[in-house]
């Protein structure tokens, strides 16, 4: 009896030892796989991490407060001034307005390619301080960007269309402060990372060029080159080509800036001169200066003298948004170095 029972203790023991070690390497395997998700578990997790920071509650310019449900996959911005700013989102579908009229469009440039190219779809919903209702309308977007000013004859238009944010202009320069523009972007669209990243990219830039630019003296002049008439550039509106690059500005371009004749200029006599061309891919068309560079009087000034006078597309390098001030800055800093 005794030999009998010996080996069967012994086999049940053995049965027993081999559940729990069963049972303990299941365990093992449940705790690795909640621990590391296997690759198919993966995107639903990304997924879910990307979608956490929504709904948000946005409150817009006039204290009102606007729940975005979920990440916004059609925007329209009806603001032509702020099309720059959004551009640089991650964003399927965009609606915008244009400063000018569609056939003028400088999107469809290089310099934009990369942009544009970043969205599946692009709509045009208005011209200028004009919104195209039908059109916005037949785009049926998720979310529209406004500004109090630009866009106050449509504001109860717009809120009927979609949830709709404004941009309070009486509080934020939107023509000077595009961080501050692409700021609020980001907290609307939840991608306050990419607002950063671009921030930063531009300081870096400025920065760089400032460094580069070290040994220019005297000051420059930005002019606006139109058809019959001319611009100097002043600091209110181009004061991120003077001070930040470390360059002067004439006293006359201090403020606003204003219309300039040939003999304002002579009065200025700048050490450098950037012609800022708003026909600068279609010469054919006319500009003032042609006419001027005829002039004895174009001759005595001291830049012209000196070689200094440099052509840019002023229609790209004085916009307002982040993309055209660091063609802006790039092209002021080939010509100086």
């Amino acid at each position: 009896m005794k030999k009998q029972y010996m080996p069967l203790l012994t086999a049940c023991l053995m049965i027993v030892f081999l559940l729990l070690a069963s049972a303990c390497s299941g365990s093992s395997k449940s705790n690795t796989a909640s621990n590391s998700p296997s690759p198919s578990a993966t995107p639903a997790a990304s997924a879910s991490t990307a979608s956490a920071s929504f709904p948000r509650t946005i409150t817009s310019a006039k204290g009102e407060q606007v729940t975005i449900a979920k990440k916004p996959e059609k925007v329209a911005l009806v603001h032509w001034g702020l099309t720059e700013d959004l551009l640089s989102f991650d964003i399927p579908s965009i609606g915008i307005a244009l400063p000018f009229a569609e056939k003028q469009s400088l999107l469809s440039i290089d310099l934009y390619k990369p942009y544009m190219d970043k969205h599946k779809e692009v709509t045009i919903v208005g011209e200028n301080t004009d919104v195209n209702m039908e059109r916005l309308l037949q785009y049926g977007p998720d979310l529209i960007i406004a500004g109090t000013e630009t866009n106050q004859k449509v504001t109860d238009q717009l809120t009927k269309i979609a949830p709709t944010i404004f941009i309070d202009e009486t509080k934020t320069d939107v023509w000077n402060d595009w961080p501050g523009v692409m700021t609020k972007f980001g907290e609307i669209l939840g991608q306050e990372d990419i607002a950063k990243q671009n921030i930063d990219k531009f300081n870096s830039k400025v920065t760089e060029a400032k460094g580069q630019l070290k040994g220019v003296q005297g000051n420059v002049a930005y002019l606006q080159v139109r058809d019959k008439t001319m611009w100097l550039q002043g600091t209110q509106y181009a004061g991120h080509y003077y001070e930040p690059l470390g360059l002067k500005a004439p006293e006359q371009a201090k403020g606003e800036g204003a219309a300039i004749t040939l003999e304002g200029l002579v009065q200025i006599n700048p050490d450098y001169i950037f012609l800022g061309y708003f026909n600068y891919r279609d010469k054919s068309l006319p500009a003032l200066a042609d006419e001027w560079e005829k002039s004895d009087v174009w001759k005595t000034l001291k830049a012209v003298k000196d070689n200094h006078v440099y052509k840019i597309d002023g229609e790209v390098a004085y916009g307002f948004g982040p993309i055209s001030r660091m063609f802006g800055t790039d092209a002021i800093v080939k010509a100086l170095k």
